[in-house]
């Protein structure tokens, strides 16, 4: 029988009518048999999120005051989500027993847990699934990092005779027996650790939009949903400012090849963008997957005459970014120039001390720095190999007239990187993405 996992983020678990759109999901695919929930998210603009609410009955707590309005507050939220839903199920139990607990001193991580916690009871209630708690699947080592092996065994161990169930995201068991929660994208971690477990066929993510899109909306109206994308465009994607799921939350299903489905609560009519093993055969090739980038970078550019036959010259370069904790993006390089882009905050109280110890340790003929750079980042595995692809982008931004101040491929050949005045990021973006979806 084929497993699907689902994890619901906060906004798909605000109130009782969300909840009401989960069930009629998990319930119309027989194979959705683990629902991994968030702690309620904003029912508005104007709203709290549950778990921001338990973040401050904390520091109450922590300072000796009161927090009984703060957690009243979270009592009637999960009291109308029951009530709402025409519930019989008791949860003054749990509530008596949390709020006593941050009294007692319970641990910041603890108190944020309870949100999907608490949560997790109701959906399981809800949907007639076994709760199963995290706190006893997931586990962490004495370094605080999460113990895979150990909570991969735990998961497969525990779920093997269970048909459905609900376990709640976000958090697990610390090496001194306590609650330890992830430090970002908690409950996604935990949905694919599940699926990883249970050895699902698709790991569903089921949020408040229908996958990814090629481009950011704030720049280009209305663009094109991704519906395929591979792990490592992803990470391309990601990496050059594109908000999708962190690597910690992609890394457990990736590594058995578990495919993940990101999915609309809103709109499960939609397909949504399904992310895929790298070696999964291409089915857009000559398009490009998306376009994402960031901007605030400087460009140092070192020229120096027959630098191509002076042996360590790159060495010496990396040494000075090295010996001053500086990381750099991209090292484009000709015969006689060597470029390093650095983003602004690398350099931040060093710029100085940094151009100066590379004209000691290079020589260099000439040494400048282009400010205020953008990067802009075209990824595809479909666009490698294909002729006129890179033509398509040179020839976008020279009709929307933007300078091009930087060109790097990746040796991959899954994307071409330029780089572009901060003040033109977002016309280049548009241009880029007119030139090939246009």
């Amino acid at each position: 029988m084929t497993i699907k996992v689902c994890k619901f983020g906060g906004s798909s678990l605000a109130d009782a009518r969300m909840m009401q759109k989960v069930k009629a999901i998990v319930e119309s695919d027989p194979s959705r048999r683990y629902v991994v929930p968030s702690a309620p998210g904003k029912r508005d603009a104007e709203d709290r999120k549950v778990t921001d609410l338990l973040y401050l009955c904390f520091e109450h707590a922590r300072q000796r005051i009161s927090f009984d309005e703060i957690f009243a507050m979270i009592e009637k939220r999960y009291q109308g989500i029951i009530d709402d839903l025409g519930l019989t199920l008791d949860l003054s139990w749990a509530l008596r027993k949390v709020k006593e607990d941050i009294e007692g001193g319970a641990s910041r991580d603890y108190a944020a847990s309870r949100g999907e916690y608490l949560n997790g009871v109701i959906l399981a209630d809800y949907l007639g699934f076994e709760f199963c708690d995290a706190a006893n699947l997931i586990y962490f080592d004495e370094s605080d990092k999460l113990d895979h092996d150990r909570t991969v065994e735990a998961i497969s161990g525990r779920l093997a005779g269970v048909d459905r169930a609900v376990v709640p995201g976000f958090y697990g068991r610390g090496a001194n027996g306590e609650v330890k929660t992830f430090s970002r994208g908690g409950s996604d971690i935990t949905g694919a650790l599940i699926a990883e477990g249970v050895v699902a066929d698709v790991y569903e993510n089921w949020t408040d939009v229908s996958g990814l899109l090629v481009t950011d909306p704030r720049i280009v109206k209305d663009p094109k949903p991704i519906d395929t994308v591979s792990y490592r465009e992803l990470r391309e994607l990601a990496y050059m400012g594109a908000t999708v799921l962190h690597d910690e939350a992609i890394f457990p299903v990736k590594s058995v090849g578990i495919p993940v489905n990101i999915r609309n609560t809103h709109r499960p009519e939609d397909a949504g963008t399904m992310i895929v093993s790298d070696d999964t055969p291409i089915t857009h090739t000559g398009n490009i997957t998306g376009i994402a980038g960031k901007k605030g970078f400087k460009i140092i550019k070192l020229e120096k005459a027959l630098m191509n036959g002076e042996l360590g010259f790159g060495r010496r370069v990396l040494s000075v970014l090295e010996g001053n904790a500086v990381r750099f993006e991209h090292m484009p390089s000709g015969i006689d120039t060597l470029s390093v882009v650095i983003s602004d905050s690398e350099l931040e109280g060093k710029h100085d001390k940094v151009l100066d110890e590379l004209r000691v340790e290079t020589e260099p003929d000439s040494l400048s720095v282009l400010e205020d750079i953008a990067l802009i980042a075209t990824v595809g595995r479909g666009m490698s190999h294909v002729p006129g692809m890179a033509a398509k982008l040179f020839e976008g931004l020279h009709r929307a007239d933007v300078n091009i101040v930087m060109i790097d491929q990746g040796s991959g050949e899954l994307n071409i990187i330029v780089g572009v005045r901060n003040a033109d990021f977002e016309k280049a973006v548009q241009a880029i993405y007119d030139a090939y979806m246009g």
